[in-house]
């Protein structure tokens, strides 16, 4: 199963990541994490990325899509890999299919996870997380024992400064922006799944699970 996972922040791509991971057994595979990675091991990608963060500039598509299609190579994407992060554009769409080809491999979907503005500002808003462990909760549905204690480790929990509500909505710009013309070609190639990401945290995995099934 070749999977990519699209959403706004605080639609809980995280959450499903690990379920979809834990139900098929493939990687998965974070643009981040790779990045970071590349950079730890100073390989040949990661020195040259690094020379642009270190400039504070943009690390170059060129390299991002490079470095995507060594990880696909890794013997753990043999039988399947979920991707969050990426492709971001169309561009990088058009670049992750040509590395598919020379794999001779193909998409099986794309879940997009749909929840609205407010959603993602009600749930982000209220979003606390542990500076120690970096235990999750929000003060709505999953609120801590004692205030300001994480009930794991016993950290200090806060609100990170990423969830005020103002850099959150720029953020929600950003994301429609980029976001729309994906949407739009993944849905020409009949690959896009809608899931209402207000549903059950599951709902994705009944999706594939569903596809798995019919195919």
């Amino acid at each position: 199963m070749r999977i990519i996972l699209i959403g706004p922040p605080g639609a809980g791509k995280g959450t499903q990541a690990a379920s979809i991971k834990a139900e098929y057994g493939i990687a998965h595979i974070s643009t981040g994490d790779i990045l970071r990675e590349n950079v730890r091991n100073s390989t040949k990608l990661g020195l040259s990325a690094k020379s642009y963060m270190d400039a504070g500039k943009l690390v170059p598509d060129g390299l991002i899509i490079e470095m995507v299609g060594e990880r696909l190579a890794a013997p753990d994407c043999k039988d399947g890999f979920l991707l969050d992060g990426f492709p971001r554009t169309p561009q990088q769409a058009e670049a992750l299919d040509m590395i598919l080809q020379k794999m001779s491999m193909v998409m099986n979907a794309v879940a997009l996870l749909e929840i609205s503005d407010e959603e993602v500002l009600r749930r982000l808003t209220s979003r606390r997380v542990c500076t120690s462990c970096g235990e999750i909760y929000n003060v709505i549905t999953r609120p801590v024992k004692t205030e300001g204690v994480c009930d794991i480790c016993g950290g200090k929990v806060i609100r990170r400064d990423d969830d005020d509500e103002s850099i959150i909505r720029s953020r929600l710009n950003i994301y429609h922006e980029q976001t729309a013309p994906l949407i739009q070609y993944y849905d020409k190639k009949q690959l896009l799944k809608r899931v209402d990401a207000t549903g059950p945290k599951d709902a994705v995995l009944k999706l594939l699970n569903a596809m798995r099934s019919n195919g």
